[in-house]
């Protein structure tokens, strides 16, 4: 029995990253007897195990076996025979490969070490081919490593975008595909998972709405970048510099699906693309399976982004209505992810990257002003039900024009 450290906590040592979790490998051993040492069993598809005192993964070497189409299609051997190389051969990329051995050796078969120097991401060996979302982790680690100017290989892009012709993405599963977009969202550098993924011919075939953002059109007046899938990702980018969640990274992605579907004899303008892409967004979180919480904000800023960027120019009943349609008073977190997607999507222009948004700045203290309403003295008064919620209206929309009319400027260009 020999113990390995591999993969990503190697790869990670070697560019100078701080290592937050080890994986081992386990050669020459049975599932018996790391049970006997006390490990715990874990493993659904293939034996891992859990260190008895580091909860530490440990897996069998093994093997895997194309047997039919899809990333489920494949048969696993691990057995006390499989060596060390054949475990890290099955594996995606060559950095990904690497392994240490008790005293620390370096263990490089397949040129790891070498690509890291290089900055490529390359792929194992001709066995990628069998599993799409392989296709899905090139483009994360792209994401992941962009600050580090990593790229991925030609001969890599040449086999993604042979497999994507040869129908392989079409086999990848809704919750996979969703589990890795939502991991590319945590990444520095979230716009390159879709530049890769498109440039490799799967963002037409997973998340279509998005691929048709790019030769769709915009007025030069507001958006000097002009093609909308340059826009998205711009936004995207800046959504990642204001905040760290998902949440509010997926809502920047998805904000103006619309455009995607604009007629073409109406470009570059697009009347009506926040209805269109509210519906859009909606239906790409059904089919792929995302958390209402992500659907939900998403939805909003798709439906009413241009109500935040144009708050200069509302009447206060125009704003409160906008607070309501947003829930604002029942769920401000939300309210407050929105206003960053939005300000992501006004910094998300050519030239405009480090411009304030004093639209957010302005809907920020009108909300606040209504939310301090207090509904207790209204009740005092004896009203009830529909009365309470009147009378709780006219206040809120009374504490609206007062901010309002302090903070009277000339209407933002959008």
């Amino acid at each position: 029995m020999k113990i390995y450290l591999v993969g990503g906590a190697v790869r990670d040592e070697l560019l100078g990253l701080p290592v937050t979790e080890k994986d081992w490998v386990v050669v020459g051993s049975t599932p018996q007897e790391m049970e006997e040492q006390g490990y715990r069993p874990v493993g659904k598809d293939f034996p891992v195990f859990l260190h008895p005192d580091t909860s530490e993964e440990f897996a069998l070497a093994r093997t895997e076996r194309k047997t039919a189409p899809g990333y489920k299609g494949f048969t696993i051997h691990a057995a006390p025979d499989v060596t060390l190389k054949e475990d890290l051969l099955r594996r995606d990329l060559t950095i990904n490969s690497l392994a240490r051995d008790d005293d620390g050796t370096l263990i490089d078969y397949l040129g790891g070490k070498r690509d890291i120097e290089r900055r490529l991401l390359r792929h194992t060996s001709p066995a990628f081919v069998e599993d799409p979302v392989r296709i899905l982790r090139v483009a994360r680690f792209a994401a992941r490593f962009k600050a580090l100017d990593f790229r991925v290989a030609e001969e890599t892009m040449d086999l993604m975008r042979r497999m994507v012709e040869a129908g392989e993405a079409d086999a990848l599963v809704a919750e996979r595909v969703w589990q890795e977009l939502l991991k590319a969202l945590t990444e520095d550098a979230p716009a390159e998972f879709f530049e890769v993924l498109k440039a490799c011919g799967a963002l037409a075939v997973i998340l279509p709405e998005i691929d048709r953002l790019w030769g769709v059109p915009q007025s030069e007046v507001y958006h000097p970048e002009v093609d909308t899938g340059v826009h998205t990702m711009m936004v995207l980018e800046q959504s990642a510099r204001l905040c760290a969640r998902p949440e509010v990274r997926f809502a920047a992605l998805t904000h103006d699906l619309g455009k995607g579907v604009t007629p073409r004899a109406e470009w570059p303008k697009h009347h009506g693309h926040e209805e269109r892409g509210a519906a859009l967004v909606a239906n790409l979180c059904e089919r792929i399976r995302v958390p209402n919480a992500f659907r939900d904000l998403a939805v909003l800023t798709a439906k009413f982004h241009l109500h935040a960027h144009r708050a200069r120019e509302l009447r206060p009943a125009t704003l409160l209505s906008l607070f309501e349609s947003l829930d604002a008073f029942r769920r401000p977190a939300r309210f407050h992810d929105f206003l960053t997607a939005c300000e992501a999507d006004h910094r998300g222009r050519g030239g405009m990257e480090d411009t304030p948004y004093p639209q957010g700045e302005l809907l920020d203290r009108c909300h606040e002003a209504a939310a301090q309403v207090d509904p207790k003295p209204i009740v005092a008064t004896g009203a009830r039900g529909g009365a309470v919620m009147s009378a709780l209206r006219e206040r809120r929309l009374e504490s609206i024009t007062e901010v309002v009319y302090k903070n009277r400027a000339e209407p933002a260009d959008i």
